[in-house]
């Protein structure tokens, strides 16, 4: 007595144990993807809040915290990034002149976010950014 077996199922059962592992890893990579975006972003719009707030306006006075403050919001909103100023930590004033010369640090908090909703649970919490330059230039 012979039996007749049909393979033709075979490869859907393949296929779909090979499918949730690859999309799996899809999903990881765009939402690293986007994760690491943002932090260059976030990084770019910390270091020049943190260059106009280092160097002295043409008039030798120095730039106010609000002026920092928008010039790493415009930043960050060119790159795709939206902050509000509560975001961000930014000094009144450069420190006065001493040895070794002063610096000037601007921090950003911004929550982690999936873009696919497959790792909220992984994401939860703030990344936190930090810019600093030598008060001076």
């Amino acid at each position: 007595m012979s039996r007749f077996r049909s393979d033709a199922g075979a490869a859907a059962v393949e296929f779909a144990f090979v499918l949730v592992p690859l999309l799996l890893i899809l999903m990881g990579v765009i939402d690293f993807g986007q994760i690491y975006n943002e932090k260059l972003a976030l990084t770019a719009a910390a270091r020049e809040g943190a260059r106009v707030m280092a160097i002295p306006k043409s008039d030798g006075s120095a730039a106010t915290s609000a002026a920092g403050t928008a010039r790493v919001i415009t930043v960050a909103a060119q790159q795709g990034v939206t902050l509000t100023p509560a975001q961000i930590s930014i000094p009144t004033t450069c420190p006065s002149v001493q040895s070794p010369p002063p610096t000037v640090t601007v921090t950003i908090t911004y929550p982690l976010s999936s873009v696919t909703g497959m790792f909220d649970t992984l994401l939860q919490g703030n990344r936190t950014v930090s810019g600093v330059m030598q008060c001076g230039g």
